[in-house]
């Protein structure tokens, strides 16, 4: 009897374990669970998408420039641990071991929806937006919530031409049972190599004392001491990493000012370690000096220029007109300083310097008697600045107008373009309506978009007001307003990365501008081989300035066309 009874307990206790060992859902259960798509990078997914545009997981590619996959996860119960890995399943060499990031897109609000926005503008029911993409190693997906995952890879300029399969897997749990699945998805590259790209892009930045804090988690930091040099490298290298290749730099800050009386004297080795930095990051194409002066009052005011001077034995700035005594002492001893040292430095050639900011037709000439006392300093110094004036007697050498207003006044700045000037546009809370832009409400197509206008309209560079001017709750809430006019910042206008733990992290929008300025080279090299085929090609996509072709597979048929040209 008490063997029997020892035998039965070892068999129930054999099937109690059985279960245990097995704890793992079967690929029919999982299909029932579980859903897990490919859908195009360029179309924004939200949270309570349930269904999907699937498309064939396959990213046509020239060497040199960056794949992108996006698999929209969801499910109908709660995913725990999630995590998500690739492998390269076939090709001619390794591709994907060192090149590959693979994150979690997340999603963030937009309190204050554009004043003027398009009929294509985005309106998720949950009201939120997916943008940044995260590195996290794993996360937890509640049931009916969808969640994207990104996949980037950078294809080396040196690899073969080819198909290259790889294999997305996600693991993770469902009611404490394991879980895993996999999606294949391949990089086509084609024989087209592009070894740098020629498209001026400047994002203005700051890492100012708000966000070394959110850098730093929480600690304190001086701006231009201490660790502000290591964020330095840190922004310095992923805008290398995105084709940003113009670098605003506050000049005044970095000059180490100092005053005897009427004399300056000034150390800039502090702007030599500033500008040295993007240099070793390999990202400097172009430096882009800050601006030295600014409106005396409120936005219809005339413009003066920021005129350092002691009080209580600190150096401040003031603003005051050109023409005051104490501002033509200063620039009279800072410009040719300046001068002298971009060129003992070699750069000179590869300076451009601000002098204010959007002058309109009500102080367009005080712009100019600024403008042109600089240039009576130094003749052959660049000028540039957002222009919204044509009366500035030709001081300005890089027009960069607003986008819509570079519409209304076309064929002033090809004018300019004629007379040897070069003229890019930006972008900032404007312009809304149809036109393209980097705001999270819009469709991802139209920040890629952004630089087939370059090419279009034959602006050689573009300009955006803001890359990280991050809120203290940026990952919750995109949009701001500007308390003294009561404008609205559109969502995503004041920054294109997130702070991360440690890092800056990308978003959808930054990845669709690299891919746009990606296709503006490409249609430069075709442009060179079939200019026709190339102007045909960017005509069928932005039919004018605020009239485009958004629908994606289209686009993508058309982006592929360039690449089979090219590679012929």
């Amino acid at each position: 009897m008490r063997k029997a009874f020892l035998v039965m307990a070892v068999i129930i206790i054999s099937v109690q374990l059985t279960p245990a060992q097995q704890n793992k859902i079967n690929e029919e259960q999982l299909n029932d669970i579980v859903t897990c798509v490919a859908v195009d990078p360029l179309q924004k997914i939200f949270k309570e998408t349930a269904f999907f545009d699937e498309t064939e997981a396959i990213a046509d590619v020239a060497r040199g420039e960056h794949a992108s996959f996006q698999f929209a996860l969801r499910s109908n119960k709660t995913l725990v641990h999630v995590t998500a890995s690739v492998v390269q399943l076939s090709g001619n060499m390794n591709l994907f071991s060192k090149n590959t990031f693979v994150g979690f897109v997340g999603y963030t609000r937009v309190g204050r929806p554009l004043p003027n926005p398009p009929k294509d503008k985005l309106n998720p029911i949950s009201g939120f937006y997916p943008d940044p993409i995260f590195d996290t190693t794993s996360m937890d997906i509640r049931n009916f919530t969808t969640q994207p995952i990104w996949i980037t890879m950078n294809i080396p300029v040196g690899f073969p031409p080819g198909d290259y399969v790889g294999l997305l897997t996600v693991k993770g749990k469902i009611d404490r049972q394991s879980f895993s699945l996999n999606r294949r998805f391949t990089v086509r590259v084609y024989n087209v190599t592009i070894n740098k790209t020629s498209l001026w892009v400047t994002n203005w930045f700051g890492l100012g004392k708000n966000q070394l804090k959110q850098l730093s988690g929480g600690k304190d930091s001086v701006e231009f001491s201490g660790n502000y040099w290591k964020w330095l490298h840190v922004a310095a290298k992923k805008m290398k990493e995105y084709d940003q290749n113009v670098i605003m730099t506050p000049v005044f800050s970095l000059a180490g000012i100092t005053v005897n009386k009427d004399k300056f004297s000034f150390d800039f080795s502090k702007f030599d370690k500033f500008v040295q930095t993007f240099i070793d990051e390999g990202t400097l194409g172009r430096i882009e000096g800050g601006h030295i002066g600014g409106r005396m009052g409120n936005w219809y005011a005339q413009f003066g220029v920021y005129t350092p001077y002691m009080k209580n034995d600190s150096l401040r700035f003031k603003n005051i007109a050109v023409t005051d005594p104490e501002a033509q002492n200063f620039y009279r001893q800072f410009i040719p300083a300046l001068v002298a040292h971009l060129k003992e430095k070699g750069w000179y050639k590869i300076y451009l310097q601000h002098v204010c900011d959007e002058p309109e037709s009500g102080n367009e000439k005080s712009y100019a008697d600024i403008a042109s006392c600089i240039k009576s300093i130094a003749p052959d110094i660049k000028l540039i600045d957002a222009v919204h004036s044509h009366g500035v007697d030709n001081t300005v050498d890089v027009w960069v107008p607003e986008l819509e207003m570079y519409d209304s006044n076309y064929l002033f700045y090809k004018e300019r373009q004629n007379a040897g000037n070069e003229v890019w546009f930006y972008t900032c809370l404007a312009p809304q309506g149809e036109y393209a832009n980097r705001f999270i409400e819009l469709p991802l197509i139209k920040t890629r978009i952004l630089h087939w206008i370059n090419f279009r309209f034959g602006a050689t560079g573009y300009l955006h007001w803001e890359w990280d001017f991050w809120s203290d709750n940026c990952l919750e809430e995109t949009a701001g307003i500007i308390p003294e006019a009561g404008n609205i910042m559109p969502g995503g206008d004041a920054f294109i990365t997130y702070p991360g733990n440690g890092k800056i992290l990308s978003s959808i929008r930054l990845e669709a501008m690299r891919d746009g300025i990606v296709d503006y080279e490409l249609l430069k090299m075709l442009e060179e081989k079939k200019p026709a085929v190339a102007k045909e090609i960017c005509r069928q996509v932005v039919y004018e300035f605020a009239k485009y072709d958004t629908d994606i597979k289209g686009f993508r048929a058309k982006r592929e066309y360039i690449l089979q040209q090219l590679a012929e």
